[in-house]
């Protein structure tokens, strides 16, 4: 049997928690933010966990 691999753009992106829940940055924080509020842009600063239904698919990406 050969070695799983890591997905490895996933792996810059998505981190693990000690809970073993996946944490992810926000999108929309690059660029055109001169139009987007400052309470938009401090909301989009935070990071937060993956929906429950994209678990399964991060794991498989993610296997160690």
């Amino acid at each position: 049997m050969p070695k799983m691999k890591t997905n490895r753009s996933a792996a810059k992106r998505i981190k693990k928690t000690s809970t073993g829940k996946m944490k992810r940055f926000r999108a929309k924080h690059r660029h055109i933010l001169t139009k987007k509020s400052p309470k938009q842009k401090r909301r989009l600063r935070s990071s937060t966990l993956i929906a429950k239904s994209d678990l399964r698919q991060m794991r498989v990406m993610l296997p160690y």
